[in-house]
């Protein structure tokens, strides 16, 4: 979750002026947490607190009453979180829905569906059940198929990425089951436009991941397609994140630009993984 975080707020002051090179200071004036962080801490709640209620029952994990749950605690802490910071980047529609009395799925195939999906990936045991919690959080808001095949993309590539699967196996995995991974960021960076779908970020997100050789290099190289320039921090971040950890200094640094509030819930994800011996490789 915190390369997502780093991601995010290494991107958001790209987003819009965009920096297509990845020579650039990583932490500068006009960086801020963004709804990607914002909506990754949430998420990271839902699955807490589903696992808090959902424990003292027998054999409870990923049965259908977890899943029931889950979906209801996602809306709810994602409306509850995100209500706190109005102006942190919304979609228009995700923003009228995080301040609806009735909030529905709206059949969104946005890239908000892969940004905030990264705890999911590391709080399954199988890929059966990161498949099951991806869709499971996906679909309270972007119920388009596009918008779950997204998150699942990303939950996919951090779940084998944590797993020690290589590079190769993540690309091809992708490349067989979600999206063709034919072609490289520098072939297209020259000609790349900024797009919030899911369909024109998440594979570019994992491409970026896929040719990085650092979790730093990773950062720079998704920040340096142009775009969406948050949103594919993230994304990529929460992959490298993943398969080569967070080096100390870079993590200490984003997680000054949390609130207490969002430390808190950081932190209780931090000691959740731990507890439940997920293998957190967080610096």
């Amino acid at each position: 979750m915190l390369g997502a975080i780093i991601g995010d707020i290494v991107g958001s002051r790209f987003e819009f002026n965009n920096h297509r090179s990845k020579d650039f200071k990583l932490f500068d004036a006009g960086c801020v947490v963004t709804d990607d962080s914002i909506m990754t801490l949430a998420v990271a709640k839902a699955i807490m607190e589903t696992e808090k209620s959902m424990e003292p029952k027998s054999g409870y994990r990923f049965t259908d009453d977890y899943y029931h749950l889950l979906s209801q605690l996602t809306v709810k802490y994602m409306q509850e979180i995100g209500r706190k910071y109005p102006n942190c980047g919304y979609g228009g529609r995700f923003a009228r829905w995080m301040f609806s009395d009735n909030p529905l799925p709206y059949n969104s195939f946005g890239n908000g569906a892969a940004m905030r999906i990264g705890p999911a990936g590391l709080a399954a045991r199988t890929e059966s059940e990161a498949t099951s919690l991806s869709a499971t959080i996906t679909s309270v808001t972007h119920n388009h198929p596009e918008g779950v095949k997204g998150a699942e993309a990303t939950v996919v590539a951090i779940y084998m990425a944590r797993h020690g699967c290589s590079k190769e196996e993540i690309r091809d995995r992708i490349s067989k089951d979600y999206y063709p991974l034919d072609f490289s960021i520098d072939e297209i960076r020259p000609t790349y436009q900024f797009n919030e779908i899911c369909q024109e970020t998440v594979p570019q997100a994992i491409t970026a991941f896929l040719e990085s050789e650092s979790f730093e290099d990773a950062i720079r190289t998704a920040i340096s397609l142009g775009g969406d320039s948050d949103t594919i921090g993230a994304i990529s971040g929460s992959i490298a994140e993943a398969y080569y950890g967070v080096p100390e200094q870079i993590g200490h640094k984003a997680l000054g630009y949390l609130d207490l509030e969002l430390r808190t819930v950081y932190n209780q994800w931090v000691e959740f993984i731990g507890r439940y011996g997920f293998g957190i490789q967080d610096g």
